[in-house]
């Protein structure tokens, strides 16, 4: 279902565009101009019109609920044919439906009301206008509201969202078992560090984002319906006969939501907290492995394959600017800025209601937008990586010194075994290495002269930089 656009205000103030006389779509927000294509999918979910589809799907479903299970006495059953007719309500809304529901509002001052007075007008030709006094019954505008934000969230995350980032995942992982037996020097503190495999850096990323994944794919996305303050007085008072928390635990669930039983009149919106901190926390780790990429490709551990037609300056041409990967920054940081002012504004209302989730949860679209977009920009950034191996072996053969570590490793393990002359390892490989290129030559005199055992020093001498990672490779089973 596409967005709606605002109509607009048909003067021009001196200089500025007609945007009445533009024949593409204008928008103020990047996201509904720019990179609406990368984004498009969420619009079925988290956009106004979205909510608002979703909102006559919560009335009608309660509907047919209380009259399937002859809640309210003298209201039984509906037809097969007459819970079709109420459901088409929700299948058929278009754009044309939006504009009724705008003009409709625009009288009443009020979103959920005026859903309310929507279906009502559509009763009649169904042939049950005596329903009509139990739509919205016993509701209060929240209760319809954070089922809807609920249904909406969970299907954009769950069809949307995790999708698109499970591909991501994949794709990393992928690349991990690739590339995981590529040796790569490691740089802790941006020095040069005992040497790792490539695919064994990229399967820590590819893990950490995984951790996150399967935090998100367990939320809970709570809702209720429970009245005006979440004490079913309402309900009590016209139907006391009715066990009305089964009635509201029953419903909920059909949604595919859990019940919150313990509620004022809004839903806590502890679990969108939640959600959103791990989303934020799923964005920052993935803006780690964009600034990673990025510093390896600055030093030619990655070669990006250009794109026909591009131009990476509009002044130097041989440029190949890493703009995806900076694009997806930008948009992590973004997207989590959002995700943490709605988890920290959401868990908060004054007494049993203010209004302040109602403005902020209009923006968790913009938040899931700028986060897809990223993962998007990721995904094709990737795409267009080479791993340039000569540019890693010779980086990592220009720093012998790496092995110092190695080399007073044995040493020590040789004087723990009992090989007179190992004194003093740290210190000895510190004043040979520290601060200093050491080549082949040197560093195999150097253990030459150690005395060591001659399996040990057979075993040092066959080591090299490349050589020297451990069982990097096989961690990158722990993907599996």
């Amino acid at each position: 279902m596409p967005e709606i656009s605002a109509t607009t205000d048909s003067r021009t103030p001196s200089g500025r565009l007609a945007l009445a006389a533009a024949q593409t779509q204008i928008a103020l927000g990047p996201l509904d101009g720019r990179y609406q294509g990368a984004v498009a999918p969420l619009v079925d979910y988290l956009s106004e019109a979205a909510l608002n589809r979703d909102r006559v799907a919560v009335e009608v479903e309660w509907l047919i609920h209380l009259t399937s299970n002859s809640v309210l006495p003298g209201a039984g059953p509906l037809t097969a044919e007459q819970q079709q007719q109420l459901r088409a309500i929700v299948t058929e809304f278009d754009a044309e439906s939006v504009r009724e529901l705008a003009e409709i509002e625009a009288v009443t001052v009020h979103d959920v009301k005026a859903v309310e007075y929507y279906i009502g007008r559509r009763l009649e030709s169904i042939g049950i206008a005596d329903l009509t006094a139990m739509v919205h019954f016993g509701c209060t505008s929240e209760d319809i509201n954070n089922l809807s934000y609920a249904v909406g969230i969970k299907g954009a995350v769950e069809d949307v969202w995790l999708p698109a980032a499970r591909a991501l995942v994949a794709q990393i992982s992928a690349m991990a078992t690739e590339n995981r037996n590529v040796p790569m020097l490691s740089r802790t503190h941006g020095q040069p560090a005992t040497p790792t495999t490539l695919g064994k850096e990229l399967a820590v990323s590819a893990h950490r984002l995984t951790r996150q994944l399967d935090r998100i794919s367990k939320t809970d996305f709570l809702g209720k319906i429970n009245g005006a303050t979440g004490t079913y007085a309402a309900h009590v008072a016209s139907v006391p006969s009715a066990d009305w928390q089964q009635v509201a635990k029953a419903f909920v669930e059909g949604l595919g939501l859990t019940w919150n039983p313990l509620t004022t009149q809004i839903e806590s919106h502890d679990w969108q907290a939640e959600l959103y901190a791990d989303v934020a926390r799923f964005n920052r780790i993935l803006h780690n492995v964009c600034t990673d990429v990025w510093s390896y490709i600055s030093i030619g551990y990655f070669a990006q394959i250009p794109v026909a037609g591009a131009t990476g300056s509009s002044t130097m041409p041989h440029k190949v600017n890493p703009i995806r990967f900076e694009n997806a920054e930008a948009n992590l940081e973004i997207s989590s800025g959002l995700l943490d002012v709605l988890a920290s504004t959401l868990v908060t209302s004054r007494w049993q209601r203010d209004l302040t989730d109602s403005s902020s949860q209009r923006n968790i679209g913009v938040a899931f937008g700028h986060s897809l977009l990223a993962i998007s920009n990721v995904v094709k950034g990737l795409d267009r990586l080479d791993v340039a191996e000569e540019i890693l072996a010779a980086d990592l053969d220009t720093n012998w010194e790496v092995l110092g570590e190695a080399i007073q490793m044995v040493m020590r393990a040789e004087a723990i075994a009992g090989v007179e002359g190992m004194e003093n390892p740290y210190e000895r490989l510190k004043d040979l290495t520290r601060g200093q290129r050491v080549d082949a030559t040197r560093m195999r005199e150097f253990v030459q002269s150690l005395g060591l055992s001659p399996d040990a020093e057979s075993r040092l001498l066959a080591l090299t930089p490349g050589r020297y990672t451990g069982i990097a490779n096989e961690l990158v089973d722990h993907l599996s």
